[in-house]
């Protein structure tokens, strides 16, 4: 048997236990039933119980799956829209996903995939501080896919994203309470 502070108490009988536990209010909880002899201890089991529910929450919360992204785009896309897909693949890797980019090529384009090499080079070197490629540019069929990986892994974001939003809450918090203190009562003396 296993003392509630987790010292040795040594073999005890079973009815010796039950009423050993009974006298410190706690529960007899068998840990290791294929042992022998089988190993108890007493401890508070709803206390355990909220405590490994609490582990295993926070364990959750700092869990993360990685996500893979996908941006599509034509060879000959426009330089307004090429922002707007670099923007997109740059939020993505600053969130910790991986991002898939597919150029689509039509017709006559097939016959240059150099351009398309060119067009994926340019948006690795435009997103190279938010990640970094982890699949050079391949010919899939129509389509030439890259895949770019993030510096950072995703729970990692997800923890700078939670501070980020604490640290504007208390911002805001400071700030109207700083508002409050600044106004003051209606001095007009009129009492009702």
């Amino acid at each position: 048997m296993v003392g509630p502070a987790g010292e040795q108490v040594g073999e005890v009988r079973v009815e010796d236990a039950l009423r050993l536990a009974e006298e410190a209010e706690l529960d007899l909880v068998e840990v290791a039933p294929g042992a022998n002899p089988p190993v108890a201890r007493l401890m508070d089991y709803g206390k355990y119980k909220y405590e490994a529910n609490l582990k295993a929450r926070e364990a959750r919360k700092n869990q993360a799956n990685t996500v893979q992204k996908e941006i599509r785009m034509g060879l000959k896309i426009d330089t307004h829209d090429y922002d707007t897909k670099r923007r997109n693949v740059e939020k993505f890797l600053s969130g910790g996903d991986k991002v898939k980019v597919i150029i689509r090529f039509r017709g006559r384009e097939q016959s240059r995939p150099e351009m398309g090499v060119r067009l994926l080079n340019r948006m690795a070197e435009d997103v190279a501080e938010f990640g970094f490629v982890e699949s050079h540019p391949r010919q899939d069929g129509r389509n030439m896919v890259m895949v770019f990986g993030p510096h950072k892994k995703k729970a990692q974001a997800m923890a700078e994203a939670r501070k980020r939003k604490t640290d504007a809450e208390k911002a805001e918090a400071r700030g109207k309470d700083e508002q409050s203190e600044t106004a003051t009562p209606d001095d007009t003396g009129a009492q009702s």
